[in-house]
């Protein structure tokens, strides 16, 4: 690749970096904010599904399910034209006012919902990992529930949960790529409009493919760094 296409990723007039800086910005908000919502989420569907109440079992089942079942970008299309149907009947009742669900919010939602569905299974997994009698011994002594989670229960089972919520971290920071139809502008979509204006396809694609690269290289580094932490703490 010659010195004109790498001017191509200068800062300023003329140049897409800046574009393609914002739209790795949004890329990485995108990321970190729905992966809460997948972790809280999943652990919440996890001791649903593992509730001694029918009800709870059945729904948090049922909602893994159709989230594991559906494809991304449906679910994607879902939340933010459906909702988007649904606030505007809503506020329709009561205003003539327009209102619609934010590309951001869409992605942040379909998105954390699907993680949740995933996420939901690898707590099941590491939760079956940990005696029962550990938890059987905290209530003999008196512990309750609340400080048997935060003390006993919860240390475990992040080292037990670790590798793969790691992997599931690495793939919604793919996923987020999908936001893209529905014009968020992440780093997909600018370096679609970048191969728009420029017609160097190759070029772009290649920059975007290194920068995801790079990205999850670096989680990759870091979630082997807190593997190795949370071994060497429970070795003690």
């Amino acid at each position: 690749m010659d010195d004109s296409l790498f001017g191509l990723l200068r800062f300023g007039p003329g140049g897409w970096g800046d574009e393609l800086l914002l739209g790795l910005r949004i890329t990485l908000l995108l990321a970190l904010a729905t992966a809460p919502i997948g972790l809280v989420g999943g652990f919440l569907l996890a001791l649903a599904r593992r509730s001694d109440r029918p009800v709870l079992r059945f729904c948090a089942t049922a909602f893994t399910t159709v989230f594991k079942g559906l494809p991304e970008l449906i679910t994607l299309f879902i939340v933010y034209y459906g909702f988007s149907m649904l606030l505007a009947w809503f506020v329709g009742l009561f205003s003539d006012a327009y209102v619609e669900v934010s590309s951001f919010v869409a992605g942040m939602i379909a998105l954390g919902a699907v993680s949740a569905s995933f996420a939901s299974e690898v707590f099941m997994a590491a939760l079956g990992g940990i005696a029962k009698g550990q938890t059987e011994a905290a209530d003999a002594l008196g512990i309750s529930r609340f400080t048997t989670m935060r003390k006993v229960i919860l240390p475990q089972l992040i080292r037990i949960a670790l590798p793969g919520l790691g992997n599931l971290w690495l793939v919604l920071l793919k996923d987020t790529a999908l936001v893209s139809v529905i014009a968020l502008p992440d780093l997909l979509r600018q370096t679609s409009i970048a191969v728009g204006a420029t017609k160097e396809p190759f070029f772009f694609f290649a920059v975007a493919i290194g920068i995801y690269f790079v990205i999850s290289l670096a989680s990759m580094a870091v979630i082997a760094l807190l593997e190795k932490r949370y071994a060497k703490a429970y070795a003690r």
